[in-house]
């Protein structure tokens, strides 16, 4: 296959996968194997962007285009930078483990859950290699369905309640965003986000797109107000659900703020950054707060992954005044790169504390912090990788957690060392919840009979949790791989925040 098609690939190779799940997967154990494979084969596959990019071309890589809608000038309109590039081999990657995460606790309709995570893989991935707008809108609901069939058919009691609010919230945002897109399209007759940015747009038509753009993808994040569907789509999503929903889903609202929002309506996204900035700062405080008086593991960590998400798009916006008032193009680098590592960062973290919490439910059925004790004492190994995990939650230098979030609070702090206290004291708040949960669950005497039987990991949890700790470490001690991979992609869109009038 030519590289000009790789991004194809990687698009379509899943979504076939999951025609062919469904078609020959009637035994569970032939579903299992295959969508093991797909999702094998489909990590391969997204190395070679990886290993292919290169750095000194300016500009999109791995270009696909191809007339789709001809009377919109809408086309199948492909290509990658090294943000896109990063977010593409994490999804690839995630999705191996939450396939080979549900190997056993799914049991029921195996195929058709099989079918749906690849299904879903394969939407992520084109709406991170789209570069048209209508086949952005296209991938960004589509990767709706696959996800609403997961937690309502596998979720838990409430799924239907969970499922409802997850689409409803998330269908309602992108409304915005469509009636955007039709307005650029009828200001620039192109669907291209390349046309859309160099539109020409007044300040007030910015101001509304920029409002459009901050509905759909504050709630994708999401962001404080508009979070409430989080938890509890977590908390009723199967394990791999949540992984998949934590890991990958949320950075779509991050990306779209980098693809749509900062190109597109540059002056208005100056003059409200402060609209963003204050419900980021209200998201890592505020929510940390919450998650400290909760009682169900899943949504500790869910309103965990809300304040940890903050830090993403503080960053993002910081870079603005940064560039555009205090003319600091490096210290706008520093931000939205630490917001690129933040996301990364909180996929392998979110996904791991997810599948961790999937362990001992797999053994306890209950999700409940009182119903746990002392799981370190029949349980060494699976405490070793929570702990772990636990202080790449709370931000411990040398875990991945820590390096976005301190590159987002050096930024910060460029623009104004108040934002910077504010959004560093959720280095408290976060050990707080986090160490409280671990000392609860992992710590301490042997809490019942139910805890003294449990078993420690199976070859498969060891998987999937070694996976995840080999990345947390991995970006955690040496961070360079990843961020020369998107140095040239941020300092493009520093150049054009900077060049875009003001």
């Amino acid at each position: 296959m030519p590289p000009s098609h790789l991004l194809s690939l990687l698009i379509w190779l899943p979504i076939l996968g999951a025609v062919a799940v469904l078609a020959l997967g009637r035994q569970p154990n032939v579903a299992r194997w295959l969508s093991v494979v797909v999702a094998l084969l489909t990590f391969a596959i997204s190395i070679p962007l990886w290993t292919g990019y290169q750095p000194a071309v300016p500009g999109m890589q791995f270009v696909e285009h191809l007339a789709w809608i001809p009377a919109l000038n809408s086309n199948y309109a492909l290509g990658v930078d090294g943000i896109s590039i990063a977010l593409i081999v994490l999804t690839a990657f995630t999705s191996v483990l939450v396939i080979i995460g549900s190997w056993r606790p799914i049991e029921k309709r195996v195929s058709q859950y099989m079918a749906a995570m690849l299904a879903l893989e394969g939407l992520l991935i084109g709406v991170f290699a789209a570069t048209d707008a209508l086949l952005f809108y296209v991938f960004f609901e589509g990767m709706l369905i696959p996800m609403f069939i997961i937690i309502g058919i596998w979720g838990g009691p409430r799924r239907v309640y969970a499922t409802l609010k997850f689409f409803i919230y998330t269908f309602l945002g992108s409304i915005f965003m469509l009636v955007g897109l039709i307005y650029l399209h009828m200001k620039t007759g192109a669907f291209s986000l390349e046309a859309f940015a160099q539109a020409g747009l007044t300040t007030k038509e910015q101001a509304w797109l920029f409002f459009a753009f901050l509905i759909a993808f504050a709630i994708k994040v999401p962001m404080w107000p508009v979070h409430t569907w989080l938890p509890d789509a977590h908390v009723e999503a199967p394990t791999g659900g949540s992984v998949i929903l934590a890991a990958i889903m949320l950075k779509v609202g991050g990306y779209g703020f980098i693809r749509f929002s900062l190109p597109i309506t540059p002056d208005a996204s100056q003059e409200y950054a402060w609209v963003v900035i204050a419900m980021s700062l209200i998201a890592i405080l505020y929510i940390g707060y919450v998650a400290l008086v909760q009682e169900d593991m899943k949504k500790l960590i869910a309103y965990s992954s809300i304040a940890h998400m903050g830090f993403v798009t503080l960053g993002i916006f910081i870079a603005l005044a940064l560039v555009r008032t205090y003319h600091n193009p490096l210290g706008a680098r520093l931000a939205i790169q630490g917001s690129m590592v933040q996301m990364i960062s909180h996929g392998f973290v979110s996904g791991a504390m997810f599948s961790c919490i999937g362990v001992v439910y797999d053994r306890l059925h209950t999700r409940m912090i009182k119903d746990y004790g002392g799981v370190a004492n029949v349980m060494p190994w699976f405490a070793a990788f929570m702990v772990l995990f636990a202080m790449a939650n709370c931000g411990l230098p040398g875990t991945s957690g820590f390096v976005g979030e301190f590159m987002v609070i050096l930024a910060a702090f460029q623009d104004s060392p108040w934002i910077a206290l504010l959004a560093a004291f959720t280095l408290i708040i976060g050990a707080a919840y986090t160490l409280w949960l671990v000392k609860r669950v992992v710590f301490g005497e042997v809490g019942n009979d139910k805890v003294a039987q449990m078993k420690d990991l199976d070859a498969r949890e060891w998987i999937v949790l070694g996976a995840f700790a080999a990345g947390v470490l991995a970006l955690g001690i040496y961070p360079k791989p990843l961020t020369d991979l998107m140095e040239p992609a941020v300092q493009h869109i520093v150049q054009q925040l900077g060049t875009a009038k003001l």
